[in-house]
C-alpha cells in the first residue's frame, strides 16, 4: 500500500506508539497516509479505538508473529 509517511515505533509500548501516531499525523496533510508499525501487543485495539475517536480512518491493518502495521489515513479537517 502506497503512504506519505513511515513511522516506526516498535518497541515501544503504550500508549507511545499513539502518540507517536498523533504526532506523524499532524506532520501530514489531510488525506495522506501514515504507516505505523509497532511491536505492542495491545496497539490492535488501541489504533482501532483510535481511529474511532479522531476520525481517521484505518485503511489496513497487517498482523505477522513480530509486528503490526498500520495504515491511516488522516481525517479532512
Amino acid at each position: 500500500m502506497d503512504f506519505d509517511k513511515e513511522l516506526d515505533a516498535r518497541g515501544l509500548n503504550c500508549p507511545l506508539p499513539i502518540l507517536r501516531c498523533k504526532k506523524g499525523l499532524a506532520e501530514i496533510e489531510n488525506g495522506q497516509v501514515l504507516k505505523v508499525m509497532t511491536t505492542d501487543p495491545g496497539a490492535v485495539k488501541d489504533f482501532q479505538a483510535f481511529c474511532k475517536q479522531t476520525g481517521h480512518e484505518l485503511l489496513s491493518m497487517e498482523q505477522s508473529e513480530s509486528e503490526t502495521v498500520f495504515h491511516i489515513k488522516k481525517r479532512a479537517a
